[in-house]
């Protein structure tokens, strides 16, 4: 085929905004990885679809691993996004007319291996929180003249009443960076009787979220207090939520910045990895520990499946192991080393395993108005020692 890669790689980026809709920086990050692999085939005297072979998109993905002169070696995730992208690039070639085989098919991306999200415990959120900047007072206080700019946030920092209402706002909400950057003022609904946000997702599907009392709070002190000043720094007006110092609207770059800035004050625990979905993992963690279906998670969160927010589940084994120790009345004396258990809903199931493997099992179902298991059901526990 006379159609070169350049070419078609111009032709399936367009592709992925019109007819796939994808986010802008999704579409960003196929750019660059296929520009490399455009870049890697020249390098090796192919430029034209019709002369990559699967050994070369193979090559490809080595030269991912491996790095070379220009480029550190990618993490197995980066990699297998990378390879993703020239596999859609080639079946898009095919589909269109472009070529007639399908080089990269026989290709799978490497797995990456599965890695359980990071949540940090409730009191390190507070220590994150407070770290950020001061917050506003409680109205319910007898201090505080119902205004959320009165207090400590009267006389802070703009720049401080931001980073406290963002963070507020993202473990508030279980944003993610991006749609907090992305946020404008018209999409806050906080001065009704239920604070709401509409929040742009990935490839720009909307939520509606509501908005906690605190995270309510912090954002409208930023609103009043600080806001305008950081406004006036700029001489063009933006609909921006989050501003920067400058004026313009606040990057996700920078509010990675905010919040590894207060991870530093904070004094978390040097082990701790705090990345920019810190707060969104803690938030989906603590509210399945609280008790929330995680269906509602899953809506809150914008996950597609419930399949990526079922992850959670198998970070809450302490908080199960809670539940039974204050629930079954005979659960207490068994030896925590000692204690399994095992969920079953139908055909799903979830496990926890600890000490020995060879377990007597007894079913129970839990009966509302009562405080214990009771034998019989689909969904039970199972206690072995």
């Amino acid at each position: 085929m006379a159609q070169t890669l350049a070419d078609a790689l111009g032709g399936y980026l367009q592709y992925l905004v019109v007819e796939r809709g994808l986010a802008a920086n999704t579409v960003e990050s196929y750019r660059r990885d296929l520009l490399r692999y455009v870049s890697v085939l020249a390098d090796h005297g192919t430029t034209r679809l019709g002369d990559v072979t699967a050994a070369d998109v193979a090559g490809f993905l080595a030269s991912l691993r491996e790095g070379d002169e220009e480029h550190v070696a990618l993490a197995v995730s980066s990699a297998a996004r990378a390879v993703i992208a020239v596999r859609g690039l080639h079946a898009f070639a095919v589909a269109q007319g472009l070529a007639e085989l399908d080089p990269a098919r026989d290709v799978p991306p490497p797995t990456p291996p599965r890695r359980l999200p990071k949540a940090i415990t409730l009191t390190e959120v507070e220590r994150l929180l407070a770290a950020a900047g001061p917050a506003p007072n409680n109205p319910n206080t007898p201090n505080n003249p119902n205004t959320p700019t009165s207090g400590a946030a009267a006389g802070a920092d703009p720049r401080q009443l931001r980073d406290r209402a963002l963070l507020e706002f993202l473990y508030g909400t279980g944003a993610r960076i991006s749609e907090a950057t992305g946020l404008d003022i018209d999409e806050l609904q906080l001065d009704s009787e239920d604070p709401m946000v509409r929040l742009v997702g990935k490839g720009g599907k909307h939520r509606v979220v509501p908005v906690g009392s605190y995270a309510v709070r912090a954002v409208e002190a930023y609103l009043v207090r600080a806001r305008p000043a950081l406004a006036r720094a700029s001489l063009r007006g933006t609909p921006a939520v989050f501003l920067n110092a400058r004026g313009g609207r606040l990057t996700r770059q920078g509010a990675w910045g905010v919040l590894h800035a207060a991870a530093g004050r904070a004094g978390l625990d040097p082990g701790t990895d705090v990345s920019p979905h810190t707060l969104r993992h803690s938030f989906a963690t603590h509210m399945l520990d609280g008790g929330a279906d995680i269906r509602v998670v899953q809506e809150l969160l914008g996950h597609a499946s419930v399949t990526t927010t079922q992850v959670y589940t198998l970070i809450t084994v302490d908080r199960l192991r809670e539940v039974y120790a204050s629930s079954h009345p005979r659960a207490l004396g068994l030896p925590k080393t000692q204690t399994r258990l095992v969920i079953v809903a139908g055909r799903a199931g979830r496990q926890a395993r600890s000490g020995s493997a060879r377990a007597e099992r007894r079913g129970w179902r839990w009966r509302m108005g009562h405080r214990g298991w009771l034998p019989g059901s689909r969904s039970r526990w199972a206690a072995a020692a």
